[in-house]
């Protein structure tokens, strides 16, 4: 008794599905590497991610999911059942799915701006009256309170709601399992939490979290029932699949993107290519209705309301409301451009290796120092101090940073193709090139403006440059570097001393116990440097204005700042076809294509020798398996390992636990007990004394689902219809997620090894098991079962041999990278030393042949 209570604490696990991430535990890894370890934080795209000891025990206590659902008698008579209504009913589904986050995505920006713009606006109030110490007590009291809220939410609510959610949907989606991350409570927090964490002004945006939340509204509304609140309507029941259920999370996806940035097209792409891994041509066009009808509902409330008042024009779709980061004056393309541009993508490519490399090693010095704290509640006081910490910082830069910086006067281009300042400036109604209306003038005095009988303007105003970049939110801040025909609105010293700041304080961010995205903080510190380059490019050559002449206009500050945006974009995700349209969707600017094609494309070329992408590190660093489109694989370093040269067995796992088709109930209890499997082969042989073959698959949720069920137990003396269709549970009851009441099945199962009337009971597996689970040779291809696994989203590979007995067993773990490479390369070094042997045996043979002669 005291042996199987000691088997069932070492595999509870196992039963239980997945665990949360033990940061305390990896710690110690951590601290055991050097700060450039290969194969860690600073790798290549073409080094697999060493795991530690600890990290690899992580990684095996995640299970995994198939795509595609069990296709057993159960499952068939389930479809049976199930009315016949062709497609539509899928193309509503996708309707409400986009319809939902569309508006999930208006009712976010609304409160957001709401918030942000009551903060700063009361906070420029003090300022015009000159009590900057108020001033910074308002912002900061409003910003702590937000940030409090956000982080207690999750750190003692719901910790999955944390961060953007992006590397827990990509690695659900790839076929791992991730415990809460679509559950209503996460939704809930999510959503609570991001509002606050953008409108405290930290350095962080809701594109990521609205994914997410678009991820699990495509979950929770294709099932019509929820687990957390205890219902499942009757409607939409078919839908309840592994593979309907995965597709409808991507479409979710998809669509949040496509509300966060206004880009349909964008958001479609960006699920091909960062979200998904498992894709076909019919899902493309309902995922595109998706995300069309999302951004179409949040273009349509935001048409009429602004911080939730009515302005009337409902239905009205003006460029600057739907546009995210409208560019108003186009200016051509000049073949010189891309000389800066391939600059900006180096610079991308590093400084985004730069970030994510310096997030990676922020997000393991968190994990060392609260793993040092001996208490859960110091742990959680800790996550929410640091965040007030970072608010603090964050707020004493935006309201006391530009007191540093001199007041700058509104300046503008003649034509006599002189820069002059007030009070002799024109306003851009007389001048293209100017400063902005809408800049921050923060202590700067206010000036007047004169306006003459011959429609001219001047005035002698001054604003401060730091002030309009950090007194305001995220998004306006990028409008103003994004924005044309303002070449000397930003000088030098404001722009690096801001990036400098803000590229630290974003880093240090992202990973933090709130619930924030990465997208604006990465479009704002590329525009930056970007702005910069622009700016050299001015410096060197002048002021070249595009109604004097048109060749050098493309010398604009701004399109660099766009160019450096999406650089550095591309730089730390390593997107491109998504990003590119993405850029060009929430900006209109259609013109600078190529430049923004060229300086992605260069960035990620750069990045893939610096980091791998920050989404795939971040899986690494949480331990969540994950399976690349294309595995690299080198021996010794630097030799890469052809897979078609290799075979299944190879890295197969053996010999298997495999079970009959006819097993008995302390059988199957002693195998749950025993061992830590997800899945079991099924053998069964035609006739009496012939050898058992492989038959197919059964899971341990559907094996454990089945021995809580006596009645499906039969008697050797009274066995069931051999009729494998006859099934005595229903497939709704087999595909569930996790298993609730886990102490009392271990309790069960428990039960039936020590009690010896069930070594007489058996169950009939054959009507659960999946018939269409897949099975290799032992000699086929390695390269052929990586692409076979990973394109069908299997959940196990059965390896047999040429009788169609099982010889081994192939699961996700044992085809990742690093597994890969060790498997190989002993059998590479095997092959080599034999290879020594064969070449000191001819030369021992040829020897007397030479003696002779």
């Amino acid at each position: 008794m005291a042996e199987v209570r000691s088997r069932r604490k070492k595999h509870a696990y196992s039963v239980s599905q997945v665990p949360s991430v033990d940061d305390v535990h990896l710690a110690q890894a951590d601290t055991s590497e050097g700060f450039f370890a290969r194969g860690r934080e600073f790798e290549s795209v073409y080094v697999n991610h060493r795991y530690t000891a600890q990290e690899r025990e992580e990684l095996s206590k995640f299970d995994s999911l198939d795509y595609l659902p069990s296709h057993s008698f159960a499952y068939k008579n389930w479809i049976k059942r199930q009315p016949s209504r062709l497609d539509w009913d899928r193309w509503v589904m996708m309707g409400l799915i986009g319809f939902t986050v569309g508006f999930l995505g208006f009712l976010l920006h609304q409160i957001i701006e709401i918030i942000s713009e009551y903060k700063w606006e009361k906070a420029e109030e003090f300022i015009k009256d000159g009590d900057i110490a108020v001033a910074y007590i308002w912002v900061l009291g409003i910003s702590l309170l937000l940030v409090i809220v956000g982080s207690v939410l999750v750190v003692y609510f719901r910790p999955s709601a944390g961060g953007s959610g992006m590397p827990e949907l990509i690695g659900f989606l790839n076929g791992t399992v991730v415990r809460h991350i679509f559950n209503v409570k996460t939704f809930v927090v999510k959503f609570l939490s991001c509002a606050c964490a953008v409108a405290s002004g930290l350095p962080v945006g809701p594109e990521g979290p609205m994914i997410h939340m678009g991820g699990l509204i495509g979950a929770g509304l294709s099932q019509f029932r929820s687990g957390t609140l205890g219902f499942a309507l009757p409607f939409f029941q078919r839908f309840r699949n592994s593979e309907d259920r995965r597709n409808f999370i991507q479409a979710g996806a998809g669509a949040g993107v496509a509300s966060a940035f206004g880009a349909p097209v964008g958001g479609l792409l960006f699920a091909m290519e960062e979200v998904s891994s498992f894709w076909n041509m019919k899902l493309t066009w309902q995922t595109f209705f998706c995300c069309m009808i999302a951004t179409f509902t949040t273009d349509l409330f935001n048409s009429a309301f602004t911080s939730f008042q009515y302005k009337g024009s409902f239905g009205l779709f003006r460029a600057e409301k739907y546009i995210l980061f409208q560019v108003r004056n186009e200016i051509p393309v000049n073949i010189l451009a891309f000389i800066p541009t391939v600059v900006l993508g180096v610079l991308g490519g590093l400084l985004g290796g730069l970030f994510t490399f310096c997030n990676l090693k922020i997000v393991r010095g968190r994990r060392a120092i609260l793993a040092k704290l001996s208490s859960d509640w110091k742990r959680k006081v800790v996550r929410v101090s640091e965040l007030c910490l970072i608010i603090t910082l964050t707020v004493t830069a935006s309201v006391f940073l530009p007191a540093a910086f001199s007041c700058s006067p509104f300046t503008c281009y003649s034509s006599q193709n002189d820069i002059v300042s007030s009070p002799e400036c024109l306003s851009p109604e007389n001048h293209t090139i100017h400063t902005e209306n809408d800049v921050s003038l923060y202590t700067c005095p206010p000036g007047v403006i004169t306006r003459f009988s011959n429609n001219s303007v001047t005035t002698n105003k001054t604003f401060n440059q730091v002030a309009t970049l950090m007194f305001v939110t995220g998004e306006e801040a990028i409008h103003h570097l994004f924005s044309r025909e303002t070449h000397n609105e930003f000088s030098y010293g404001p722009l690096f001393a801001v990036l400098c700041i803000y590229f630290f304080l974003a880093c240090w961010t992202a990973g933090s116990a709130i619930s924030s995205g990465l997208v604006v903080p990465m479009v704002l510190i590329g525009a930056l440097y970007g702005r910069i380059i622009g700016l050299s490019m001015v410096s060197m050559f002048g002021v070249m204005d595009k109604s004097v002449n048109e060749y050098w206009a493309w010398m604009d500050p701004g399109a660099f700042a766009l160019i450096g945006a999406a650089s550095f974009f591309g730089g730390v995700s390593r997107l491109t076809m998504s990003l590119t349209v993405i850029m060009m969707e929430m900006t209109n600017d259609v013109q600078f294509l190529l430049p923004i094609m060229v300086s992605i494309m260069v960035a990620k070329w750069v990045g893939d020798f610096v980091t791998h992408p920050l989404y795939h590190a971040l899986l690494e660093l949480k331990c969540i398996p994950f399976l690349d489109s294309e595995p690299v694989i080198v021996h010794e370093g630097n030799k890469p390992v052809n897979l078609e040269l290799h075979m299944a067995r190879d890295v197969m796992a053996a010999p298997p636990s495999v079970i009959s088709t006819r097993e008995s109930v302390a059988n199957l209890a002693h195998l749950l007990l025993d061992t830590p499997h997800g899945g079991f082969p099924v053998v069964h042989s035609s006739r009496e004394g012939q050898e058992k073959t492989f038959y197919g698959m059964i899971t341990r949720i559907e094996l454990s689902v089945i021995l809580f069920h006596p009645d499906v137990f039969e008697t050797e003396e009274n066995p069931t219809p051999e009729d494998p269709e006859v099934t005595l549970l229903d497939y709704q009851q087999t595909t569930i997620h996790k298993l609730y009441n886990t102490d009392e099945i271990e309790d069960l199962l428990t039960k039936f090894c020590d009690d010896p009337v069930y070594d007489q009971q058996f169950v009939n597996l054959q009507p659960y098991v999946n018939q269409s689970a897949l099975s290799v040779r032992d000699t086929f291809s390695l390269h052929r079962t990586y692409i076979i696994f990973r394109t069908l989203g299997l959940r196990h590979l059965t390896v047999v041999d040429e009788t169609n007995k099982v010889v081994g067993i192939i699961t996700r773990k044992d085809l990742m990278g690093f597994h890969l490479e060790e498997a190989l390369a002993a059998i590479l070094l095997e092959q080599q030393e034999q290879n020594n042997i064969k070449v000191e045996m001819a030369e021992v043979t040829d020897m007397p042949n030479s003696t002779t002669a």
